[in-house]
């Protein structure tokens, strides 16, 4: 709800509440990032997790795009693994290959080790301080804080990096199902913790990104995942609409949605309809242009475009997303005509 009663709503935050807008709000997945000339003149020369901790430079990458696309919401810059790296876990991210960890978690001393690092409260300290400056200039554009879900944090701890079918990660939830549980608590709390400083220092919205939870059957996602994500969201303070985005997840929308989420986000491979239809038109959606037609000319993407919203009517509320993240080789304008050509249905 609006801070003051008299306060206009949001477009974003009204969808995410359920109500249906003329038009549906529109935001980017990855829209900070690197198919903008600004955010690459911004990381020059500066690794990328230590730009998400110097407040000012995560601030002012958070408000580019909103700066140069008129988008409805901004996602704070950071990323997933960064509140491990203020556990003290020894994680880097590493150009070309991603987030890698120098100590996996292959053996019970490995997950002893992990789970006795503490996020203590202040070192979340850059980041609410970088919420706070970007509140401070997006006025009444909301910004979303968001956290990586603990599935998708555990395949990359157990991996000690990027994996393609995360199969050590589903090993050890069969295997281990007692250093399963515990390992995903861990990380339950750490992304929790992380979501609610963001709102704390003025987020109006969260998302919880698992990535990888598409590897997963139905079965093994409720019996194995489901509570530890349930976990990273319960931490978000009341009131604070929760998205909750997969990549790969038909089979598990339900499921992410019974994890406590108010929005569910889909990706490019079904069609909003028919997710609506499988949650049973009862949850806003957001989502789900396919990030390879941003490369198309203009005549497909729109006529893609048009589909996708059509096809996002059927649930109570929706925002107008990517199926999955920017991709880097993106031509800025693309995106700007987007959030144009959205804006102009009225």
């Amino acid at each position: 709800m609006p801070a003051n009663p008299s306060e206009v709503m949001p477009p974003l935050l009204a969808a995410y509440a359920g109500r249906r807008q003329a038009t549906p709000p529109v935001w980017f997945m990855r829209q900070a990032g690197r198919s903008l000339p600004e955010y690459r003149a911004s990381r020059a020369r500066t690794a990328m997790l230590d730009a998400c901790l110097e407040p000012e430079l995560a601030a002012e990458i958070t408000v580019q795009p909103v700066r140069r696309h008129g988008v409805d919401a901004a996602i704070l810059f950071s990323d997933i693994v960064v509140p491990l790296k203020l556990a003290g876990v020894d994680v880097d991210i590493v150009p070309g290959r991603g987030p890698v960890f120098a100590r996996p978690v292959r053996t019970p001393a490995d997950l002893d080790h992990l789970v006795a690092h503490e996020l203590h409260p202040e070192a979340l300290a850059p980041i609410e301080a970088a919420v706070a400056r970007t509140v401070e200039r997006l006025g009444a554009t909301p910004l979303i804080g968001f956290a990586g879900a603990p599935f998708t944090l555990a395949s990359y701890v157990v991996e000690g990096g990027p994996s393609k079918d995360q199969l050590r990660a589903r090993t050890l939830l069969h295997a281990d199902p007692v250093a399963w549980g515990r390992l995903t608590a861990w990380l339950a709390g750490v992304s929790g913790a992380f979501l609610a400083a963001q709102v704390r220092a003025g987020a109006r919205a969260v998302q919880l990104f698992d990535s990888w939870a598409g590897a997963l059957s139905e079965g093994d996602y409720r019996a194995a995942v489901l509570p530890a994500s349930a976990r990273a969201l319960a931490a978000v303070p009341g009131g604070v609409p929760k998205v909750h985005f997969g990549t790969g997840t038909a089979l598990l929308l339900p499921a992410m949605r019974d994890a406590g989420a108010d929005v569910i986000g889909v990706d490019h491979r079904l069609p909003l309809d028919a997710a609506s239809a499988l949650l049973e038109h009862r949850v806003p959606l957001q989502g789900n242009v396919d990030p390879a037609l941003l490369a198309a000319p203009w005549p497909v993407l729109e006529r893609h475009l048009e589909q996708v919203v059509t096809a996002g009517a059927a649930a109570p509320a929706h925002v107008l997303n990517l199926g999955h993240g920017v991709p880097p080789t993106t031509d800025p304008g693309v995106l700007t005509r987007i959030v144009d050509w959205m804006h102009s249905r009225v």
